[in-house]
């Protein structure tokens, strides 16, 4: 079929012998991309209308590459027509290199947006919007991770093959598959902090210390996990600063996480009272805040002396909340209404500061 749309342009080039030779050639390009963009069109309306009711993925699949599959059918026409063209050899040997990084370039992205649309169909699975949404964390973090961690590697395979199209940088593009561990892991030693992150997205995938929306503490600071990439992690802090974190920290340095098998998570409310409180009523009180209160799970609640210091003792109230938003919520509520209890009902259970008294010296006597 290629044979007789070149057999047919050749026939067209001797009826317009009188144009310049670069003209022809345009002219000839310009109206094959044309009629490339035409029956991409056609065939993308007519392939629409019949998936409109049935296979949805397939319908979203097309929508999506349709940019692709253009640019793709537009690379065809061009390669048909080239050799038909009046161009220098010279001339055609640019245009033709062009289109093949451009081909190169073109699978490179359809072999991107294949794996970002896997990841995203596999992740329509999950629900993250639920209470327990450990499990849809859980995929999440591997699927978003390791798709990052590919794409980088299609990116950097994308960018050798086509430099290794020239002969004058064919080099470089060696040294690109190299550094990438393709060729080999001598030259990859220069690259040693983009291969040390990818490994440690690959590691953080299978082992996951860490995944998205989990609570954490991180060089003292508190925050949750709201983006992982291929090369570090975005923590959203408690007052909606973001901290940038390299991937390799969390496989070589401790840090904390409070939700790393369960969202639930336990806090504590700590109290100083004078040695008169009576804890047991204290502890009455503080059972029913907690029981009250819509922020408890309804699985633990306890109030106990944890210590006694020379002026105070120390009580501490711990009950557990669904997640760490949840904890922080409920240990506020907490002390504000045993704070409030106190003051309005026990108040010489607050601390008190106490002097010695010294009794007055006998009537005669020198002090």
């Amino acid at each position: 079929m290629f044979e007789d749309i070149r057999a047919t342009l050749t026939e067209l080039r001797d009826y317009v012998a009188w144009a310049p030779d670069w003209l022809v050639s345009a002219a000839m390009l310009a109206i094959a991309g044309l009629v490339a963009l035409a029956i991409h069109s056609i065939a993308m309306r007519l392939t629409l209308r019949l998936l409109r009711e049935r296979h949805p993925h397939l319908r979203t699949f097309l929508a999506g590459t349709k940019t692709m599959t253009r640019l793709a059918l537009v690379i065809l026409a061009f390669f048909i027509v080239l050799p038909a063209a009046p161009l220098d050899f010279d001339v055609e040997s640019i245009i033709a290199k062009l289109l093949l990084v451009a081909t190169i370039a073109l699978l490179g992205w359809a072999a991107i947006t294949v794996v970002d649309m896997a990841a995203n169909l596999y992740l329509m699975r999950f629900e993250r919007d639920v209470t327990d949404n450990l499990l849809a964390r859980k995929h999440l973090t591997q699927v978003r991770v390791l798709a990052r961690a590919v794409d980088t590697i299609l990116i950097v395979a994308t960018i050798g093959g086509a430099l290794m199209s020239f002969d004058s940088v064919r080099h470089y593009g060696v040294s690109l598959f190299a550094s990438a561990g393709v060729a080999g892991i001598v030259a990859g030693l220069a690259a040693r902090p983009l291969l040390s992150n990818l490994l440690a997205g690959v590691q953080i995938a299978m082992t996951q210390p860490i995944r998205i929306d989990d609570g954490v503490v991180i060089e003292g600071e508190f925050g949750r996990i709201e983006e992982i990439t291929s090369t570090y992690v975005v923590v959203r802090l408690w007052d909606l600063r973001r901290m940038i974190v390299p991937l390799a920290y969390f496989i070589e340095k401790p840090f904390q996480n409070w939700t790393r098998e369960s969202t639930s998570l336990t806090g504590a409310v700590t109290l100083h009272v004078d040695y008169t409180a009576p804890v047991e009523r204290i502890r009455d009180k503080a059972s029913e805040i907690v029981k009250a209160s819509p922020l408890w799970d309804g699985q633990l609640v306890k109030l106990q002396v944890v210590e006694a210091h020379e002026a105070t003792i120390e009580l501490r109230v711990i009950a557990s909340a669904r997640s760490s938003g949840d904890a922080f919520d409920l240990r506020c509520e907490v002390r504000e209404k045993l704070v409030d209890f106190l003051q309005r009902e026990i108040p010489s259970a607050l601390p008190r500061m106490r002097r010695d008294i010294v009794s007055a010296p006998a009537p005669g006597i020198a002090p």
